[in-house]
């Protein structure tokens, strides 16, 4: 019944039902059912895993786009041209390329123009693309867009044969199979991408580091992980942040994955109304930031986090990330910034997991789980085929032409010949055969002869192929060398990435803390390195590399060394090494331990990092003093018992305390100096030796030498002895040890005069004493903002309230007598001032010439015979005059009491 119910459906032309039902049943092919599911679901994992979900190892795309990028290419949608609606562009990658959904391609789209989702866009867009905060994109019938530079990049030397071609899905056009990526863009860019049993989570990077890596690479082949993480310090993602920690790191360079700790980039801020606040500048990546601020805002309600007072966002649309977390009157800044990390997403883990697809020999693609190593080695394969595969091509077109001109070289000398043959002949088939016959041409050199124009066939000129002749061959030449020398061609290579590296790269947006969380730091991964550290009035400090400041001459008005905020200034500077031991003391006489490497490195114009968020300062605390203590200094659990501190206060007072008793530092700090309430530690040195003389030189001019000996060891708790009697209005700014006579002292003033002078014109006193006169201050020099031993090997750096730094070789300062003025070594505008002086070694490779010293010096010598001058500088030192002096001195020096305080 079953059968005669269903006949109709089986009717056909010329067929009966029962002929077709006979058929059907005889042709049922019985198959396993668990079998099948099996092999249709792996048929549809593969496909979604590699022609959807996974990026390629060489170009770091995924199908759909490599497809966006391709169209626009095609589209000629480059950055010199207008921006195109992003329909059209979706159209055009629907209809030819990928036959999805049209919201799988305008997402992936947008992804590319989005700042936040990639390290380098690669396409430009124009009009709502979406925020941080969520927001989606605009209709693709409202935006515009078209490539970046970088994204034009991907495919420079596309239609030179460089990649392979494959039809497109209907068979009408040709896609390319990967992009040409003459930079590491898996790498640099990351992916994210969810398939069938597998994902992949891989982190952008700096492109500059990648670059570097990538060189190293191919250099040294055999490079450890370690080698190569020399160069690429870590993730760089586009939103910033900061890395905890380098054990994720290193995991995922040498696995493939890892969990890496992100924390927000936050500051501690102190208000005029004596209230703190938190400035949150950046968030990890993929947080949505208008969630993040409705979390904290929950979890102050439920009571996690305490001390909150109110959360605004101050971050513009297309600019960076600023929360402003204002806290109570009696909160506490650093125990609210630690909930905060703990329970919002101020602190997320990345978990890498660097998959992509792996072509194989034969066409295939498999999913392979990369390492640092292996993730470059594949580019710089492909990046090999890449340029082999482009030099081929430039060879064979050079060869072609060359072909072209040799045939064009013989028409030109038998020109009237040729020109009759060809007006001869009954048709263009014949032309070609006479031509072919009589001068042995090939049917190229043929055709295109017979191609030409007669007027452009007269108007050859033999100068003009000769030289396009000349030119070719040695560019066939150039091409063939590079093909069969190895060498030649990676040497190429490190060219073309080394210019790509200084036309696209820039700084790092997120900082590695090596300390992590558990507070310990790898200090083999860290490189040794020479640095400048700069530390300004309102706590800012950075570090930044020596080779930053190139050698200038004296008088100069320097380069912008340092962007401050309105009213801050520098007030320390010095060159030390990431591995040296940095001891930090405050005015309110505690001590806290750092390494070089601890300061967040800064670019040369970078304001730098508030220090309050590197130690655990009270609020009305300040940084006054970073010594460096060498590595020969400092052993394994913290100093050698060498050496002494000499510290000095504001007010004169002086003591000297063993290197032992600060061995044992923890991070809230120790006392390192008692104070009395009007009293602040002004300086602090490092005395590696028990045998020479200290000298206290003051602001306003005057210096006191006495021997170091005359100052007993104390402990820290203490306060010491008056080391020099002060006026009201002088304050101590340098200790200096004078390890002997001939050593050369440095001064500096506020408005940019210095000189040198020998230490031996200062003769040694009675701690306690007014001191002697070192630098005559006036109105026009200024005060003393700094004073040093100087030697010739060594070059001083100098900078001006604005932030603007000059470095001048030792060389080129003038050796005065102590009551001389000294000449311009930087030149200040009105209301300006020097803040800071700094010495480091010189550059041997640097050449001082050019100087205008001895005009200065002519300068310096007048003012010792005009009258004026000497009556208002005191410069006339002949030897009468000098024991005025002396006696002039004299009368400063008083007795000091002995006894200690």
């Amino acid at each position: 019944m079953a059968k005669n119910d269903n006949v109709s459906t089986f009717k056909t032309e010329g067929i009966s039902a029962d002929e077709l039902f006979e058929t059907n049943v005889n042709n049922v092919i019985p198959v396993n059912l668990e079998g099948e599911m099996k092999q249709a679901f792996i048929d549809y994992a593969m496909s979604v895993i590699t022609d959807r979900a996974l990026p390629d190892v060489r170009d770091g795309l995924k199908p759909v786009h490599r497809r966006i990028l391709y169209s626009m290419q095609t589209q000629s949608l480059t950055p010199d041209k207008p921006y195109r609606k992003s329909a059209t562009v979706v159209g055009e990658v629907l209809g030819h390329y990928h036959p999805h959904g049209d919201s799988s391609v305008y997402d992936a789209m947008v992804r590319l123009a989005q700042d936040f989702s990639m390290r380098h866009t690669l396409v430009d867009g124009h009009g709502n693309f979406g925020s941080r905060d969520g927001d989606p994109a605009a209709a693709y019938r409202y935006t515009e867009a078209r490539l970046t530079k970088l994204g034009v990049a991907m495919m420079e030397s596309i239609n030179k044969d460089t990649v392979d071609f494959k039809p497109n899905f209907d068979g009408h056009d040709m896609e390319p199979v990967v992009l040409p990526a003459n930079f590491p863009n898996l790498l640099v860019n990351g992916s994210t991408g969810i398939a069938v049993g597998m994902a992949t989570n891989i982190p952008a990077h700096n492109l500059g580091e990648t670059i570097n890596a990538a060189i190293c690479l191919m250099k040294n082949p055999e490079a450890s992980v370690s080698e190569l993480m020399e160069h690429i310090k870590g993730p760089d993602f586009p939103t910033g942040g900061t890395i905890l920690g380098t054990e994720g790191i290193k995991e995922t360079y040498e696995t493939g994955k890892g969990r890496i700790v992100v924390r927000a980039e936050a500051e501690i801020h102190a208000k005029d109304n004596g209230r703190q606040e938190i400035i949150v500048k950046s968030l990890p990546y993929a947080v949505n930031k208008a969630r993040l601020i409705e979390k904290i805002a929950e979890y102050v309600k439920e009571g996690k986090i305490e001390g909150i007072s109110n959360i605004r966002d101050d971050s513009a649309r297309d600019e960076q990330v600023r929360i402003v977390i204002e806290l109570k009157r009696d909160a506490n800044a650093k125990l609210t910034l630690n909930q905060l990390y703990k329970y919002s997403k101020m602190q997320e883990a990345f978990n890498a997991n660097m998959l992509a697809l792996v072509p194989g020999q034969d066409g295939s693609y498999k999913p392979e789980l990369l390492t640092l190593r292996t993730a470059l080695q594949y580019f710089l394969d492909h990046n090999r085929d890449v340029i082999t595969r482009r030099i081929k091509f430039d060879l064979e077109k050079a060869l072609a032409r060359q072909h072209i001109v040799e045939g064009l070289r013989i028409a030109i000398d038998f020109i009237d010949e040729v020109i009759r043959i060809i007006r001869s002949s009954a048709n263009e088939v014949e032309a070609k055969e006479r031509l072919q016959e009589r001068f042995d041409f090939s049917e190229r050199q043929a055709q295109h002869i017979v191609d030409m124009r007669l007027g452009r066939l007269t108007a050859l000129e033999r100068e003009k192929l000769e030289a396009e002749y000349e030119e070719l061959s040695k560019r066939i030449a150039e091409f063939r060398e590079l093909l069969s020398n190895e060498e030649k061609l990676t040497e190429l290579r490190i060219s073309e990435l080394t210019e790509f590296k200084e036309t696209f790269a820039d700084d790092r947006r997120t900082v590695i803390d090596i300390y992590g969380i558990d507070g310990i730091a790898d200090e083999s991964l860290i490189k040794r390195e020479d640095v400048v550290v700069v530390l300004t009035k309102f706590g800012y400090v950075k570090r930044t590399p020596i080779s930053t400041y190139e050698v200038q001459h004296r008088g100069g008005i320097g380069v912008s060394g340092l962007s401050t905020r309105e009213e801050d200034q520098v007030v320390d500077m010095f060159a030390v090494s990431t591995h040296d031991v940095l001891l930090v003391f405050t005015d309110k006489g505690r001590v806290f331990k750092l390494k070089g490497y601890d300061i967040p490195e800064g670019s040369r114009t970078a304001r730098g990092t508030a220090i309050v968020n590197i130690l655990q300062l009270e609020a009305d605390e300040k940084v006054k003093k970073i010594i460096n203590l060498p590595n020969d200094v400092a052993d394994e659990d913290g100093y050698d018992m060498s050496g002494t501190l000499f510290f000095a206060t504001e007010r004169g007072y002086v003591k000297r305390t063993n290197l032992e008793d600060f061995r044992n530092i923890n991070k809230t700090g120790i006392i390192a100096i008692k104070l009395e309430d009007y009293d602040h530690l002004l300086n602090v040195e490092y005395l590696p030796e028990e045998d020479h003389d200290v000298m206290l030189i003051t602001k306003n001019g005057k210096g006191i030498r006495f021997d170091q000996n005359d100052v007993r060891i104390m402990g820290r708790s203490t306060r010491g002895v008056r080391g020099i009697n002060l006026d009201n209005d002088d304050e101590v700014i340098a200790v200096v040890p004078l390890r002997n006579d001939n050593v050369e002292l440095l001064f500096v003033t506020e408005k940019g005069f210095g000189k040198k002078t020998y230490a031996q014109e200062f003769r040694a006193q009675s701690r306690g004493g007014k001191g002697l006169i070192c630098y005559k201050a006036s109105e026009r020099t200024g005060g003393l903002v700094k004073a040093s031993e100087l030697y010739d090997f060594l070059d001083v750096i100098i900078m001006n309230q604005a932030g603007l730094i000059i470095r001048i070789p030792s060389a080129e300062i003038p050796n005065l007598g102590r009551y001389a003025t000294g000449v311009h070594l930087m030149r200040v505008v009105k209301d300006d001032v020097l803040t800071y002086a700094l010495v480091l070694k010189s550059d041997e490779n640097d050449e001082v010439e050019g100087t205008e010293l001895e005009d200065d010096l002519k300068e310096s010598e007048d003012l010792y015979e005009d009258p004026e001058m000497i009556d208002k500088y005191n410069l006339d030192l002949d030897e009468e005059d000098q024991d005025d002096y002396d006696d002039l001195d004299s009368d400063y020096e008083e007795d000091a009491d002995d006894d200690y305080l």
